[in-house]
């Protein structure tokens, strides 16, 4: 009986750590089972929020979206997601769940049936059963990607991101999709990814883009992707990590590239670019980002470049508070009292950074050559 307790608790165990999960989900609105998955981060933790990634063409494209949310995350491109992939190719249902009226191009009774599916049981099992933040996505490839264009047509979208591939449009799409995505003042993040090789919805998709790019709002974040080499079938596996990089641009550390153009031209105080890097984070995902080193370094080094030295001040109080037992909250703040001209203030501080753990190219060394400088100059 011992043993088969233990048996029963490996399962469990295993069941608990596994990255994907599968399951048979009871949907009450289409009163039948569908086959869904789950990835939940490595990591994942409950006291933390986490943005879903809905994946329709589950069979298709679930894997690949988890292999890009797990590379991208890895190397800070994004925040760890919790992605689900709905399956639809037993018996070609996708046909079915994502049919179209012909003349007004909107769902046919079966489709709407899927619509609630998503919204009204999938989403909100999850956002009930784990830690979900408030950004949500949407990625979908061909009558998938036209069929997740219907939650723009509500008041409020329930989706913050759609990356779409190489939709066949309903009828009407290419001008209702446009008129809704100007109609929104919340951050949309709009992906609209095909392949070069011409098809009877090419027209149709270009005149989409068109009206989508004519539209002038600081809250609509559109990309179009256009790939040579690739045909209707080939492009489902193209752009969806230019898409993650498009759409989690703002997550990621900041680049030399934004160093030297953003912050380095801007006349605002450098410290108050971190403050809304990180606060516009917060307001677009729902949760705090924890604030990288390498941010931290990026406005120090624009601090003396720009020779902003009441930058350091504010950036000396939000080390001590993310890096609390190294030493560069007070080593920026000693160099804060040095430039104000304030000797005795800096002394004092940076005897306190000496006493801390070093990090990165901040070394006790580098203190005491201050202390001792100002030793030399001011007899402490």
């Amino acid at each position: 009986m011992l043993r088969k307790l233990t048996f029963f608790a490996c399962l469990l165990c295993a069941s608990l750590n596994a990255q994907v999960t599968q399951e048979i989900f009871e949907s009450f609105k289409l009163q039948e089972r569908r086959d869904v998955k789950y990835y939940f981060p490595e990591d994942y933790d409950k006291e933390k929020k986490y943005p879903l990634i809905v994946v329709l063409d589950g069979e298709y494209l679930f894997d690949q979206v988890v292999a890009n949310a797990k590379f991208y995350h890895k190397f800070h491109g994004m925040p760890a997601s919790i992605v689900v992939g709905v399956e639809q190719s037993k018996k070609s249902i996708r046909l079915d769940d994502c049919a179209f009226e012909p003349d007004s191009g909107l769902p046919s009774e079966k489709a709407k049936k899927f619509f609630e599916f998503l919204g009204m049981e999938i989403i909100p099992y999850l956002d009930l059963n784990y830690s979900t933040a408030p950004f949500k996505m949407i990625v979908g490839y061909d009558i998938t990607a036209n069929f997740s264009n219907y939650w723009l047509f509500k008041e409020n979208s329930l989706f913050n991101a759609y990356v779409n591939i190489s939709p066949t449009l309903a009828p009407e799409m290419e001008t209702r999709v446009p008129a809704r995505l100007a109609a929104f003042d919340k951050q949309i993040f709009y992906q609209l990814i095909v392949e070069a090789e011409k098809n009877k919805d090419t027209p149709r998709i270009l005149q989409m883009n068109q009206a989508i790019k004519a539209i002038d709002k600081e809250s609509l974040h559109y990309n179009f992707e256009q790939y040579d080499g690739a045909d209707h079938i080939s492009i489902a596996t193209y752009g969806l990590g230019k898409a993650f990089d498009n759409i989690f641009g703002m997550f990621k550390p900041i680049s030399p590239k934004e160093y030297k153009e953003q912050i380095l031209t801007s006349e605002d105080p450098v410290f108050q670019y971190l403050e809304n890097k990180y606060q516009s984070i917060e307001d677009l995902f729902g949760f705090k980002k924890t604030v990288d080193l390498n941010d931290i370094m990026a406005v120090y080094a624009a601090c003396r470049k720009k020779e902003d030295t009441e930058s350091l001040k504010p950036l000396s109080d939000l080390c001590k508070k993310e890096f609390p037992e190294t030493m560069m909250g007070f080593y920026f703040e000693g160099e804060y009292y040095e430039q104000l001209g304030e000797p005795k203030k800096a002394f004092k501080t940076f005897e306190k950074a000496f006493a801390m753990d070093e990090i990165d190219f901040l070394t006790k060394e580098m203190a005491l050559e201050k202390i001792d400088a100002l030793k030399a100059d001011f007899g402490y």
